[in-house]
């Protein structure tokens, strides 16, 4: 009976050791959520022809190198622009890469990584509407996404100058040029890496810059007191230093 007891014993012992050493999380790899609005390209945009409609992008080659270069799988959520904030707050995503502009107010909100790209901010317009800077924009129906420093700066200049726009807000910017392209809008508010694509996609539209902005940086989001934001950029320095971020900038910009 003794040595039952014995060989009872030494299996479940046995059984408790395997458990514990196949139930710890250090031998699995950790997965980040990353959140993004998968309709600005070069940025991010939905690619229509892979086979499985899959998320490509600028941002996400970014995103994807950090997270490998850190140890990390990457899972990739795709969300309204305006809601992309709102979904770090709540947990349901690590960091957020969207193009985004680490404004003062977004700041309140959210931490930001160090600047990975700089943009400048343009009015994307057709030839045919004649319309060259600001002050033609009078009156004019203008296109905004919603939850963009865009949106801000459209409704900054329009009160400064007293132009009068009317303006329409919608979630996604393609569609915003989709209403530029059938003649609904008159122009739309975008930035210049963003536009360029309209650009050479699309014959009849042109683009020029809004005055008296400065260059501003694009950043990745993070919620406060993340305990990732060092890690990141630790690795957003280093592909600066070590040619990785020019040879993203250069395979998506200069297509």
């Amino acid at each position: 009976m003794k040595k039952l007891i014995l060989i009872c014993t030494a299996l479940m012992l046995v059984l408790l050791s395997a458990c514990g050493s196949s139930s710890g999380g250090d031998s699995k790899k950790k997965t980040l959520t990353m959140a993004t609005s998968a309709d600005y390209p070069p940025f991010e945009f939905v690619d229509s022809k892979s086979s499985n409609n899959s998320i490509s992008g600028f941002d996400i080659d970014v995103a994807k190198y950090i997270s490998k270069q850190l140890g990390y799988d990457l899972k990739i959520k795709d969300m309204e622009f305006s809601g992309l904030i709102a979904a770090l707050n709540s947990k349901r995503a690590d960091f957020v890469i969207a193009g985004m502009l680490p404004t003062p107010e977004r700041k309140k909100s959210v931490d930001f990584s160090d600047g990975y790209h700089q943009i400048k901010q343009v009015v994307v317009t057709s030839k045919d509407k004649n319309i060259k800077t600001i002050e033609d924009l009078k009156g004019k129906k203008v296109g905004l996404q919603l939850g963009s420093t865009q949106e801000k700066l459209a409704e900054s200049v329009n009160k400064q100058k007293k132009l009068g726009m009317k303006f329409e807000k919608l979630n996604k910017l393609n569609e915003l040029v989709e209403e530029l392209k059938t003649g609904r809008l008159d122009a739309v508010f975008s930035v210049d890496t963003v536009a360029l694509g309209y650009l050479k996609q699309n014959k009849n539209l042109t683009s020029f810059y809004v005055p008296d902005q400065p260059d501003y940086p694009t950043a990745i989001a993070f919620p406060k007191d993340s305990k990732i934001r060092e890690d990141f950029n630790k690795e957003i320095k280093k592909m600066k230093e070590n040619g990785k971020m020019d040879e993203l900038v250069k395979k998506w910009f200069s297509k």
